[in-house]
């Protein structure tokens, strides 16, 4: 045969030559693992710049949850008024029931003594005194008195069935609500928590830095120093004046005062001083008067921000508003043009 057609001899490895190959490829996988690991492990701490960008996105997400919230627990107390007023009314109705079945029942009495109850006043009688609605042609069979009463009973039975109809519909909203709360509330929390984690990440400097807690306009507006112009009438006035009031006050969410606020609770507050009644939420607030405007702002006037509507502050004049931002900060005075405006309402 051709040597070009020999087919080449393997090469058998002794034991230690296997063992050897082995042990270098194990070496050299560790240091390739080693070098992943290390490069998947190296990642820089975020700066406070990065930081702040990202805890203001936790808080603006927050904050949308949170007027959610704000409108869930709203929507809750409102059902669950409904709810004990529907029982309260319902409770009437069967107190008034009650006194017309007594009736009956000294008719029941006179009767029996006189030999017999007429069988339409054992039905209401029954306990199940509903029956008789199938049966109204009974009521022609008793005097005229005895069939008033029994119209009476058949009027109450029904608007009973439809109180207790009403009530049960309201009770399934209720818990609708109810568990919206919950998911909000959950939400909120969560994205606070995360908030902090990252806060807690860095320096005491870094983290004034990250919070805008060392910028030196932060800390004048805080304290109110900007200058306002003034109210265009009283209501707005005062509202602007409870505002005021409250800087420096603590961020809170679902907070409406009067120690702390959340950014919707402040401008409700500070309505509910003027004696004016603003919806809870601020999606619902910016529909609480009329539509102005940047360019036409006032004192007083309502200022929303971000695409959701989420945010909303007070406006004072010169460009400033009066808001509570997050939980970083206090209730204090900011320049309108800090977040992206989304709208403004002059309160009716």
């Amino acid at each position: 045969m051709p040597a070009a057609h020999r087919k080449p001899r393997q090469r058998v490895l002794s034991g230690s030559t296997v063992r050897t190959a082995a042990t270098l490829a194990l070496a050299s996988a560790a240091t390739v693992t080693a070098l992943d690991g290390g490069a998947a492990h190296a990642e820089p701490d975020p700066t406070p710049a990065q930081v702040r960008t990202k805890v203001d996105q936790l808080y603006q997400e927050a904050e949308v949850a949170t007027e959610k919230y704000n409108g869930a627990k709203e929507t809750a107390g409102q059902a669950r008024e409904q709810v004990t007023a529907l029982q309260d009314k319902a409770s009437r109705r069967t107190e008034s029931l009650n006194a017309h079945r007594e009736r009956l029942g000294s008719v029941a009495a006179a009767q029996y003594r006189a030999g017999g109850v007429d069988p339409s006043v054992q039905l209401l009688l029954s306990s199940s005194p509903d029956r008789y609605l199938d049966e109204a042609s009974m009521a022609d069979r008793v005097g005229t008195r005895q069939a008033s009463t029994i119209a009476h009973v058949r009027k109450e039975l029904r608007e009973i069935e439809q109180l207790r109809t009403q009530a049960d519909q309201t009770l399934t909203q209720l818990r609708v609500q109810q568990a919206e709360l919950k998911k909000q509330k959950k939400t909120v929390t969560g994205k606070l928590a995360e908030a902090r984690a990252l806060l807690d990440r860095l320096t005491p400097a870094d983290r004034a830095q990250a919070t805008g807690a060392s910028d030196r306009a932060s800390r004048s507006t805080a304290r109110g120093d900007a200058s306002t112009a003034a109210a265009p009438d009283s209501r707005a006035a005062a509202a602007v004046s409870f505002a005021r009031g409250a800087l420096g006050s603590p961020y809170v969410w679902g907070a409406t005062g009067p120690n702390a606020f959340d950014c919707s609770g402040l401008t409700q507050a500070a309505y509910r001083a003027a004696g004016v009644s603003l919806p809870r939420t601020t999606y619902a607030q910016i529909d609480a008067g009329r539509r102005v405007p940047r360019s036409q702002l006032r004192p007083g006037d309502l200022v929303f921000f971000y695409s959701g509507i989420s945010h909303v502050g007070l406006y004072i004049g010169n460009g400033q508003m009066i808001h509570a931002p997050n939980p970083s900060a206090p209730v204090r005075i900011a320049p309108i043009d800090q977040m992206p405006f989304a709208g403004a309402t002059r309160v009716a």
